[in-house]
């Protein structure tokens, strides 16, 4: 089955990174990378996304498409990256996002091709 992973930072997160010494934040970034390394073979794509205010939303809910820069929702929570994986179930799914090193929230959900 394939399922999407999306990594939430909290405002929390963002700010605790941020504060981070660089041999931290290597420390930090190498966790992560390990866990790509150790899921690799389900993971199919993946990707880091440009932070919140880079957005841009086309809301389609009125007369006209309106078209704002920044994200859809002001929100203290964010989508900050995702993975594709392709596994036997959620059980799996789940396993995986149980051992997430970085970004304190992963959402799951079933894709469909």
């Amino acid at each position: 089955m394939k399922y999407v992973l999306m990594f939430i930072e909290t405002e929390q997160y963002a700010k605790d990174l941020a504060a981070m010494s660089d041999a931290e934040r290597g420390a930090a970034y190498d966790e992560v990378g390990q866990w790509f390394a150790q899921h690799a073979a389900q993971i199919t794509h993946h990707m880091h996304m440009q932070p919140a205010h880079t957005a841009t939303t086309v809301r389609l809910d009125g007369d006209r498409p309106q078209i704002t820069d920044g994200p859809f929702v002001e929100g203290k929570e964010i989508v900050s990256g995702y993975v594709e994986v392709e596994v036997a179930d959620l059980d799996e799914a789940l396993a995986m996002a149980k051992t997430w090193p970085a970004c304190p929230i992963v959402e799951i959900r079933p894709a469909s091709s």
